[in-house]
């Protein structure tokens, strides 16, 4: 049976509307421990430097790959079991990442969980006093995550010990991207920090017109942002500066950049998902729905030739990467406030109702379903031939 879930939103001027789900029991432990209510949903991925063979066997960071593709190359089994479950302490709407032999989520209120890979026995926690809705990452042999109060920190992947720690001013949000040494993350006070990854010493501030709530993407030798300013901001990787002109969106937006080769691939809150070339700066094309008014409030996943999107109406959408143009929808039960998945040729959609759907990508077929009594908030982490995803419950699932 299905948990009863509360929805709740909040209206921010600043960037439209923020959302927020989280069960009874859970809303209730969110007042008496924090005194707001729910907090506000990881709007996606994260970005992490990582060797080629990477992405199929590890995913380090929350989309993936260092381009936040929400893809990877492997063809899971026809049919998945559960070969282990881990139930953290409170509810989990953050996506695994996955790196060696270690597994790492953090809950709600504040836990960061190191896992065994091969059985979910838990290896280490480290207990903070506020939560995470930002996706941790894993850089080599430390574990980078932002809780709501604006802090980052680097912790030991080893032990779970503290490296270093950072402050900003604004909820974290997204989670961090790490390129060369250097620790990107951005926050709702409308900036992007750079640190020194082993060190966490600040290297250059990035200011935008608004809060951003995604993660940044790198794309060459810049990092793309989409921001509740309604840009698409470029930033040099190098500098801190503005690479050149920021690109116009039709509304705000806290969807991570998808980035395919030259490809950007954003959708915005007010249901317009863009197609732009990153290298020479231009929009490629633009798709809208204009029988049904659609909201995106998750990232894309894209691969050569299909960018996959998923909409507040309950539609998961192929698009041509190319053209924009539709090639076939599947509408869920319920939304999906997590965004989908592409693997081989495979597309993984977990829903607020407690469904994991497995899609064709050719035409958008339903290949396989498992239901859970809760329902999914976390994205899924696909790594070799096993598929991990985290519950509202707090339930750490690894499917294999």
């Amino acid at each position: 049976m299905t948990a009863l879930k509360m929805n709740t939103i909040r209206r921010t001027p600043e960037c439209g509307r923020a959302w927020t789900r989280c069960s009874n029991a859970a809303m209730s432990r969110y007042r008496r421990h924090l005194g707001f209510g729910c907090f506000a949903l990881l709007w996606f991925g994260s970005l992490l430097t990582a060797p080629s063979t990477g992405l199929a066997e590890d995913w380090p960071f929350p989309r993936g790959d260092v381009h936040a593709s929400g893809a990877s190359p492997t063809v899971l089994p026809d049919s998945l079991k559960v070969t282990w479950e881990f139930k953290a302490d409170e509810a989990v709407e953050v996506t695994p990442v996955v790196s060696g032999d270690r597994v790492v989520v953090g809950d709600v209120m504040g836990t960061l969980y190191a896992l065994d890979r091969k059985n979910g026995k838990e290896v280490w926690r480290h207990a903070y006093d506020t939560g995470f809705l930002a996706s941790p990452v894993i850089a080599g042999d430390k574990v980078i995550c932002g809780d709501i109060d604006g802090n980052v920190y680097a912790l030991s992947l080893l032990d779970g010990t503290e490296a270093w720690k950072q402050s900003t001013d604004g909820e974290i949000s997204g989670s961090a991207a790490v390129y060369e040494g250097h620790v990107l993350v951005a926050s709702q006070d409308g900036k992007l920090y750079c640190y020194e990854l082993e060190t966490g010493k600040p290297v250059w501030t990035y200011q935008a017109d608004d809060q951003i709530r995604c993660s940044p993407t790198i794309a060459g030798d810049v990092t793309l942002l989409g921001g509740c300013d309604a840009k698409l901001h470029g930033v040099d990787l190098k500098s801190g500066e503005a690479a050149g002109d920021q690109l116009p969106l039709d509304g705000p937006t806290g969807s991570t950049p998808a980035v395919r080769n030259d490809f950007a691939i954003v959708p915005v809150m007010d249901g317009v998902v863009y197609g732009f070339d990153w290298k020479k700066k231009a929009t490629l094309w633009k798709y809208e729905d204009v029988d049904q008014s659609q909201e995106y409030r998750s990232s894309a996943a894209v691969n050569d030739s299909v960018a996959v999107v998923s909409s507040q109406r309950k539609n998961i959408d192929a698009l041509d990467l190319k053209t924009g143009k539709r090639l076939w929808r599947y509408t869920l039960r319920r939304r999906a406030d997590a965004s989908p998945v592409i693997a081989g040729d495979d597309v993984w959609v977990p829903a607020t109702d407690g469904r994991l759907v497995r899609l064709s990508i050719k035409d958008g077929s339903e290949k396989w379903v498992y239901e859970i009594r809760g329902g999914f908030v976390s994205g899924v982490a696909i790594a070799g031939e096993q598929l991990f995803v985290a519950d509202d419950e707090g339930v750490v699932r690894c499917f294999q």
